[in-house]
């Protein structure tokens, strides 16, 4: 496994976050188009991408898995946004890679906590940001009047 520290220009990280809106299209439902709003990645200049080893015809490639990407939120936050990992490779412990290699980015630039917002239908991400230490806090900026909307934050 490797982990890359990148930008909103790599082109793996890109092919993650369409399948991610593929993805959150369907459970978002008619709330996808008030989420996708706040999800441009041309903002995010801190972004991680997980890479897995797959053999195929004898030779080992690094196939990426997952993505993840921190913006900055406030003077000593940041905010983890397009948080993926590909449904094949889920429950592995890919997901807590790239959030542990976020949050030691978000320290080294100076940051005191995360913060992060997840739907409520989005069941297994809600159980796996509390399984890593995140808690949830009142829905701030754009998601406060939004009841599907959960926020978390976690001190670093």
């Amino acid at each position: 496994m490797i982990l890359k520290r990148t930008n909103s220009e790599n082109s793996d990280f890109i092919n993650l976050v369409k399948q991610l809106d593929a993805y959150l299209k369907i459970t978002d439902g008619d709330e996808h188009a008030f989420y996708n709003q706040f999800n441009n990645i041309d903002v995010l200049k801190q972004v991680v991408v997980l890479y897995d080893d797959t053999e195929i015809n004898s030779a080992q490639v690094n196939f990426p898995v997952g993505c993840g990407a921190i913006k900055k939120f406030d003077e000593i936050s940041v905010e983890i946004k397009r948080m993926f990992v590909v449904s094949e490779k889920r429950g592995q412990g890919f997901a807590q890679k790239i959030v542990s290699e976020l949050e030691i980015w978000a320290k080294e630039l100076g940051n005191k906590k995360c913060v992060l917002e997840t739907g409520k239908r989005q069941i297994e991400a809600v159980q796996f940001y509390k399984k890593c230490g995140y808690k949830i806090i009142p829905n701030y900026g754009q998601y406060t009047a939004m009841e599907n909307s959960i926020c978390f934050e976690k001190k670093l």
